[in-house]
């Protein structure tokens, strides 16, 4: 490993840890297309190591700042955090089935009917939002109290 990968992987490393802290995303938005792109590596390899790196307590820091604030209900969180091992599982048996061609495809497109859908169609998301942020510092105050 050359000085120039060492410093493209601590960029890469700085802005999906900086976007995953300022607004909740990081790992396949940017980590996969940056190794990718910058660093040549194939789909698989891209999201192979995205996911190692997202095994590892990196978001820690992040979080408790957020649980301070009272935006975090761990309840959701864990019931998530297990569907999420049983998706895993299952995405990536389907992703090694594929071609790193098909791979890319998929992974295009499905950020392209992400964006779509927030710019365009996610209007009333707003409202959901803060009723839900409420819920939760309200939930969370009365675990304190209690």
């Amino acid at each position: 490993m050359n000085s120039t990968t060492i410093v493209l992987l601590v960029l890469i490393g700085l802005a999906a840890g900086f976007l995953s802290g300022l607004v909740g995303i990081g790992g396949g938005i940017i980590l996969v297309p940056a190794l990718v792109l910058l660093l040549g590596f194939t789909q698989k390899q891209a999201q192979g190591t995205s996911l190692g790196i997202m095994l590892l307590p990196i978001g820690i820091l992040a979080v408790i700042q957020y649980y301070k604030q009272g935006y975090i209900n761990v309840n959701y969180i864990l019931i998530v955090a297990v569907a999420f091992v049983a998706g895993s599982f299952l995405g990536s048996k389907l992703a090694l089935s594929l071609s790193d061609e098909k791979m890319k495809k998929v992974f295009a497109v499905l950020l392209f009917i992400l964006s779509i859908k927030m710019l365009f169609f996610d209007r009333s998301g707003d409202k959901k939002a803060q009723a839900s942020n409420t819920q939760v510092q309200r939930t969370e105050k009365n675990h304190e109290k209690g």
